[in-house]
């Protein structure tokens, strides 16, 4: 009986796993909110602090961290975009990423300005930044437009080792533009938290409404049946494929020519009967 009623909780977590993921971090991101000022995330927030500022901290680490914070901002992803729209499946998925990262932007600044959170003391920032904390604007933008990115791999790239290679290096991203914002002493841990579970929760709605008007006309989740949208490694093997048939059907419409006897030729079947 108990064994039972894990199958059927497992597949139904299964059948409903962007709903499922949705709500756990929709969960965290009130759990966060609603504790801002209390000490269990202040505690969080100190033990990040402790290892991020103070242990972590090198001269020569700290330009990667930059450099990593940067691949957030505006010129970056511009140049991502351009990419997205070069070489990724669907019809326009340049513009599905660039709305997608609109639309998160401007989620941060109402958020931001809801919640008016302080940053961290300007003493301990490596970088110049203005604005409310909470949520992570970086975190934000790295998780819903490179999170939309991994999405889109993981749902249409055919090649395994690409797909898992690609995701791998998302993810990385997404992770590491978050702790470089802990470490450069511009956000607290609880910021980078909620800006990632906000983003995860934006990313659910946006995959199901958006994403299937830009991209493609029918989404199905992996293992249910083939997503309708052909790359372009595919469409070259679909056509070398048609050049093939169609030289296979040519040749064998010219030897049936070849093998039909012509008019002038005497039918045999017979010997011609003497003239009278």
């Amino acid at each position: 009986m108990l064994r039972d009623v894990i199958r059927a909780t497992v597949s139904l977590i299964k059948r409903n796993r962007s709903m499922v993921i949705m709500s756990v971090a929709l969960v965290i991101f009130l759990a966060v909110l609603m504790r801002l000022r209390g000490d269990k995330i202040a505690y969080l927030d100190n033990m990040a602090y402790s290892f991020f500022v103070l242990r972590l901290r090198r001269p020569w680490l700290t330009p990667i961290m930059e450099s990593i914070s940067n691949l957030a901002m505006p010129v970056v992803l511009a140049v991502m975009l351009l990419v997205v729209e070069a070489f990724a499946p669907g019809r326009r998925p340049g513009l599905c990423a660039g709305i997608n990262l609109v639309l998160a932007v401007g989620i941060n600044l109402l958020l931001k300005e809801i919640v008016q959170r302080p940053r961290p003391d300007e003493t301990i920032r490596l970088v110049t930044e203005s604005g409310y904390s909470f949520p992570s604007g970086h975190s934000m933008v790295s998780m819903a437009f490179y999170g939309l990115l991994l999405w889109m791999v993981w749902r249409y790239e055919k090649d395994r080792v690409v797909k898992w290679t690609c995701i791998t290096g998302f993810a990385c991203v997404i992770a590491l533009v978050g702790m470089s914002r802990i470490y450069l002493g511009v956000h607290y841990a609880s910021d980078v938290i909620a800006g990632f579970c906000v983003s995860v929760v934006w990313l659910g709605i946006y995959t199901k409404v958006a994403v299937p008007l830009l991209i493609g006309d029918e989404i199905h989740e992996p293992g249910e049946i083939d997503v309708p949208i052909i790359t372009r490694g595919e469409n070259r093997d679909a056509i070398a494929a048609e050049k093939r048939a169609a030289l296979e059907r040519a040749q064998a419409a010219a030897d049936a020519k070849d093998d039909t006897p012509s008019a002038a030729e005497p039918v045999s079947g017979g010997d011609e009967p003497d003239p009278a």
